[in-house]
């Protein structure tokens, strides 16, 4: 199953509702696209929701990564949202939980942007 992206704007955040997996190939790619399309776009904050995402391999971690980089990079914050279960222990046993700014409420989290 490939990824999906729906995008939307909330209060002035970009948020990228991701859904399938984020692996190697199409997956990061898509999500490396959405995201530098954000940034053309002058979003500077992006929420990325990951509640249907179902599976993030070694190439997805690194993506979300770069993600995070690029939006700094421009000025810019970079946010999650509702990580699975799956993903939340991704992030802990790679200790990149402590890199990102995680969020399980969508209202929380965009209140927490500057």
């Amino acid at each position: 199953m490939s990824m999906k992206v729906a995008i939307r704007q909330v209060d002035g955040i970009t948020i990228l509702d991701l859904s399938g997996r984020i692996t190697l190939g199409e997956g990061s790619i898509t999500l490396r696209d959405s995201v530098h399309d954000a940034l053309d776009k002058g979003s500077k904050n992006i929420l990325l929701n990951l509640a249907q995402i179902s599976y993030i391999d070694s190439s997805g971690v690194g993506e979300l990564v770069s993600a995070f980089t690029s939006v700094k990079n421009a000025g810019g914050e970079l946010k999650l949202l509702n990580l699975t279960q799956k993903v939340h222990d991704l992030l802990q046993i790679t200790k990149l939980y402590t890199v990102f700014d995680i969020w399980d409420n969508e209202a929380s989290a965009i209140g927490a942007f500057n």
